[in-house]
């Protein structure tokens, strides 16, 4: 358990200091980050199944199979481009708050389209959620679309692996290998046009720019090793660490404006959290317990 929680909690912390590591890449245009992205991912992946011999996924691949996790590959990349430009635009907050509303997120696609029940409290928190979106919105006379097209991205991303027949290093190395062709077309295109970052770098940028391989997969790696240690609820409280980081280097690295209404609006939603995770805590760590020692319990003469 103990190890499961360092395990989990060190890829959050890494994913809340992506907006640090982007940074570094902010003369490189979010195509072509994104295009290295892919690439060096490859890269790295293969490395890891060639050293644990980790090939026989490969074999039985189908038409089905390929076209659906073509498909997360899509959503994949697209969150990843959004990503990646929300940071270079400044707007580091903004997609901080995209992680923050995606569990809830969760919810919604696991109610409407896995038919999962929803508990009372859960649904009191999505509505709460809603009315801080719609507070935001209002407050600033345009609609979050950054936080909420992140949110959805990811949440229709992790809905399609949950139901994926690879697990996680299998399945990114599937989708990264459907998406390095079109990474590749589009870096040699910018190079023979001479619009390539990395050709015209110097060697610091471009160890920054091959480091996107690792700092995309390890976080990932650890994220599986951990989840599969501990408990979901646990889980639950610990995915907030990414979002908060984020919006922590957005107020003091970026030095993005975090006040009145936007506050506020921030306030609503972490209401709207603070509940879900409350009510997953009790659950988990005192009704269900509690429940099950009870059925357990010999009955009386």
């Amino acid at each position: 358990m103990r190890k499961g929680v360092v395990l989990a909690a060190s890829s959050y912390v890494a994913w809340g200091l992506f907006p640090a590591y982007f940074l570094l890449l902010r003369s490189v245009s979010p195509v072509e980050v994104l295009a290295h992205r892919m690439i060096w991912s490859l890269v790295f992946l293969s490395c890891v199944l060639a050293y644990r011999r980790q090939w026989s996924w490969l074999r039985p691949l189908t038409r089905q199979l390929i076209v659906s996790f073509a498909v997360s590959a899509a959503l994949l990349s697209g969150n990843w481009f959004l990503y990646i430009w929300a940071v270079s635009r400044g707007h580091v907050i903004d997609a901080s708050l995209g992680y923050f509303i995606n569990p809830l997120v969760n919810i919604v696609l696991g109610y409407v389209l896995l038919h999962e029940r929803l508990r009372p409290a859960q649904w009191f928190a999505v509505v709460i959620a809603a009315l801080g979106v719609f507070w935001l919105t209002w407050q600033g006379h345009h609609f979050p679309w950054i936080a909420v097209v992140l949110a959805l991205t990811f949440g229709f991303y992790g809905l399609m692996r949950k139901v994926a027949a690879l697990g996680p290093l299998e399945g990114l190395s599937l989708e990264t290998l459907l998406l390095c062709p079109l990474a590749a077309a589009y870096l040699a295109w910018t190079a023979f046009i001479g619009d390539n970052a990395f050709i015209h770098a110097d060697f610091a940028l471009r160890l920054v720019i091959m480091a996107a391989g690792p700092v995309t997969a390890i976080p990932l790696l650890l994220f599986a090793a951990g989840a599969r240690r501990i408990r979901l609820s646990t889980l639950g409280l610990l995915q907030f660490i990414a979002p908060t980081l984020q919006l922590l280097l957005g107020i003091w690295m970026f030095h993005e404006p975090f006040g009145g209404a936007r506050r506020w609006g921030f306030a609503i939603i972490w209401a709207a959290l603070a509940l879900y995770s409350a009510e997953g805590l009790l659950r988990n760590w005192w009704l269900e317990p509690r429940a099950a020692a009870t059925s357990r319990a010999p009955a009386a003469d």
